[in-house]
């Protein structure tokens, strides 16, 4: 049997790749299934209910038009508990059944700056994980957990292996690689660097699929619907969409008969994803917190809102992405309309809070790119301008404690960003923030247009009496 090994058993992951593999199941190709554990001892109710269900559990989805359905996925054929020394996830990635380790940590989790570089300055637990592996030991980055299950895979001669990202990181397979094997180099394991970069493989992968993280509702509707009383039910939108380059080293499951798009290249598909989709979300649900709204539906039901998505997708971002020079392969305009109908659904209860976090990592992956390409062209930035300035409002209503929810950032230092709010210009300040801008930090006309946009975002607020977040 082939085994894929997945680190995060989270919602994503559930509606996702194990989707795909249960449908390969289904079709009748059992040639391969999933074991799965966390490197945190998080999620401790789900991971018990996963396991008392050997790895099954319910998925809902909900069309835009209201179709709800009801799946039993059961390609998660083994669930390893969580120990700190992770000694379950690393005897199954070092047996050769095992032919890929797949993972889904959510971009912050990477620890890459703007130069892809490892930033050990901001964070304390990757100083702790190369400690830990300097010592022998496993650690609950990405980095760390993924050295110390190859270094027990190279050590048990089990063969190469395909590590395959399945998070929203711009060029994921490249840049997760990068930072693993600076991450060996650091440790200064120059055997183990050795084979990882002779038997693995990361190719690149966009993945999609709103995912809502589950609410006591969804367990009631699957009660309702199937009679199983599921405490590991999740929910997620009708659509998905898998694309992966297919460089795998050691096999692969035949997912192109269910609807993977497996190519050479996922560049187009990625960059028309992060940018039209993710950074859209973002908008939304920065410019939705700020006015009241709890729900993605409720701020893209909002005209205000709805334009500035809009605008931002039609004015600067399709211009970069589709030119003369490099046509997209991709029909934009319909994509960008797909994205707000699929927003838009109600029935998804997407929260704000969700999609808000981790807007340090955002800015520089999602908004920046299209902000720098449209400087490069002499163009104007005043509708992609709207969304680093609404995250600057939201920040600053952050800073006064009025956001309410808890904000979640862990590419953020809370001390920059309540300097970036107490300054005499926050504009500028927020501007001149490296991490955030790299090259265009302190650019005038970066500054020029996001204070123009702060402008109408401080209109767009108080056009709204209700707004709960000031």
């Amino acid at each position: 049997m082939n085994v894929i090994l997945h680190l995060g058993l989270g919602s994503f992951h559930r509606a996702h790749l194990a989707v795909y593999l249960h449908e390969l199941i289904q079709s009748g190709d059992t040639g391969w299934q999933l074991a799965g554990g966390n490197t945190r001892p998080d999620m401790a109710e789900t991971i018990a209910a996963l396991a008392a269900q050997g790895g099954a559990y319910t998925l809902e989805t909900i069309s835009p038009a209201g179709e709800h359905r009801y799946t039993r996925i059961t390609s998660i054929r083994q669930v390893i508990p969580y120990t700190p020394d992770l000694a379950g996830l690393i005897a199954q990635g070092a047996s050769s059944d095992t032919k890929i380790i797949s993972f889904t940590v959510t971009e912050a989790g990477y620890y890459l700056d703007a130069q892809n570089r490892l930033d050990l300055a901001t964070f304390a637990d990757l100083r702790a994980d190369l400690d830990a592996a300097r010592a022998g030991q496993p650690g609950s980055t990405i980095y760390g957990a993924l050295t110390a299950l190859l270094r027990a895979r190279m050590k048990s001669g089990a063969g190469p292996v395909t590590l395959l990202n399945c998070d929203n990181l711009r060029h994921n397979g490249d840049r997760s690689r990068g930072g693993l094997l600076q991450f060996i180099e650091l440790v200064g394991d120059a055997a183990l660097l050795a084979w990882v970069q002779t038997n693995t493989t990361s190719p690149n992968a966009m993945v999609d699929r709103i995912t809502p993280r589950p609410t006591p509702d969804v367990r009631e509707r699957v009660l309702a619907a199937t009679g199983v009383d599921d405490p590991a039910a999740l929910m997620g939108e009708s659509f998905i969409q898998w694309v992966i380059e297919d460089r795998f080293i050691a096999g692969r499951p035949a997912w192109e008969t269910v609807g993977v798009e497996m190519v050479q290249s996922v560049d187009a598909y990625e960059e028309a994803k992060i940018r039209l989709l993710n950074a859209t979300h973002s908008c939304i649900a920065w410019a939705g917190t700020l006015v009241g709204y709890l729900y993605i539906h409720e701020g893209t039901h909002d005209p205000a809102i709805r334009q500035m998505a809009f605008d931002y997708v039609t004015d600067d971002t399709i211009p970069v992405l589709d030119t003369p020079e490099k046509p997209c392969p991709l029909n934009l305009p319909q994509y960008r309309d797909v994205v707000l109908d699929r927003f838009g659904n109600p029935a998804i209860r997407d929260t704000n809070q969700r999609v808000a976090m981790d807007g340090f990592s955002k800015i520089p992956g999602f908004i920046a790119p299209t902000i720098r390409e449209r400087l490069a062209a002499g163009a104007t930035i005043d509708s992609v301008a709207m969304l680093p300035a609404l995250f600057l409002a939201y920040l600053q209503v952050w800073h006064r404690g009025g956001i309410p929810y808890t904000y979640q950032d862990q590419a953020m230092d809370p001390a920059v960003a309540h300097a970036i709010c107490d300054a005499a210009d926050p504009v500028a300040a927020f501007c001149a923030d490296a991490p955030l801008w790299g090259e265009l930090a302190g650019d005038a006309r970066l500054v020029d247009a996001v204070r123009r946009a702060s402008a109408r975002v401080t209109a767009f607020v108080a056009a709204h009496p209700g707004a709960g977040a000031r």
